[in-house]
This record gives structure tokens, sequence and C-alpha cells, in this order.
């Protein structure tokens, strides 16, 4: 709605939610889950290099079956080393964007073989802001944080780890290098999100 102002710039009121649309896709995608009996669906984010996808490595000859879409600007390379443990992989290219959005995941989902998974990572773009606020329909965001990055990522980035359901500190093997004191990181988490 406009508003007439004589004394200023014109006034523009923007009433409708603005992620009305990604909120109804993530819906319709979370539908799409349930329906084909997934026992869970996850969302992984953390900035570039901290380890989603070694950790997918890790986790998923673990699981009884796990499918993954994974996100990246360009190149397939992390879906190749995911797709050569014989797990059910697709790959989306943003092509520049920052973050995987519901409609990127709702032009896969019809192709995805989720009848064949129990659990569906999605490993996001490598980024700790954008794709906090887009929900994919998941159950849970899960966030990677290598001590590398610091000890100042969650209260920098305060909304992902807010948002997290499960945050995973990688790389711990490099503590020692790292001058990161991990006490005061687990404070600082728990600070942010006490669950």
């Amino acid at each position: 709605m406009k508003k007439s102002n004589k004394t200023g710039p014109e006034i523009i009121e923007i009433n409708e939610k603005i992620m009305k649309a990604n909120d109804q896709l993530a819906a319709e995608n979370h539908q799409k889950f349930v329906a084909s009996k997934i026992k869970g669906v996850f969302n992984l984010i953390s900035s570039p290099g901290a380890g989603k996808t070694t950790l997918l490595e890790k986790i998923a000859p673990q699981l009884s079956s796990c499918g993954v879409i994974e996100g990246d600007i360009a190149t397939a390379r992390d879906a190749e080393r995911l797709f050569a443990l014989s797990i059910p992989v697709v790959q989306i290219n943003t092509m520049g964007a920052c973050h995987l959005d519901a409609s990127m995941i709702a032009q896969v989902r019809d192709d995805f073989p989720f009848d064949q998974v129990d659990y569906l990572f999605i490993e996001n773009v490598g980024n700790l802001v954008c794709p906090t606020v887009y929900d994919l329909g998941e159950d849970h965001k899960i966030v990677v944080l290598s001590l590398p990055e610091g000890a100042d990522k969650p209260v920098k980035y305060p909304a992902i780890f807010r948002k997290a359901s499960i945050c995973v500190i990688n790389k711990l093997d490099l503590e020692p290098y790292c001058g990161v004191d991990l006490q005061q990181l687990k404070t600082d988490i728990y600070e942010v999100n006490p669950n």
C-alpha cells in the first residue's frame, strides 16, 4: 500500500511475509519427506572447509541408509566423494547464490529416490549467514564449526547457532595449534543456544 507523504519520499509498506513463497515450498518439501517415510532430514550448515563433506563420509557408513542433496556454488567434487560410498547423491549448483532455498530442493525432490533412504542430509553451501534463514523442509539444522575458524563464531554469527538443533565441533585434533579455549567456545555456544 502506498502512502502519500508531502514532506518527503513516498513510503511503501510491505505487509506480506517476505519468505512466504519459500516457506510454502519448504512445507511441500517436508510433506514429501514425510510421505517417503524418511526418519530424519538434516540441513548441514558451516563455513567453507569446516568439514561437512568429511563428516558425511564418516556418518554415512554408520547409518542403515542415507542420501545426500549436495549444494555448492560450482563443481560436483563433494557429490563425487559421497557418490563413491554408493549412496544416492544429487548435486545442486547455485551458480553464485550463497545458499540453498526450498525451490532448489523442490526442483530435485521428484527425481530423488527418497524411498531408498532412511536419512537425508542436505549439505548447504559453505556460509554461516545466508543459509540460516531459508527453511528447506528439514527436520533439523546442524551447524558444523571447525576449530581453525576461531572461537568467536557463535557470538559473531549467532543466528545459525540459535536455529541449529545440533552443533558439531570439528577438527579437534588441531586444538593445540589453534589457540582456541575449547571450554570458552562451548560456553559461548550454550549461551547463544542453551538447548
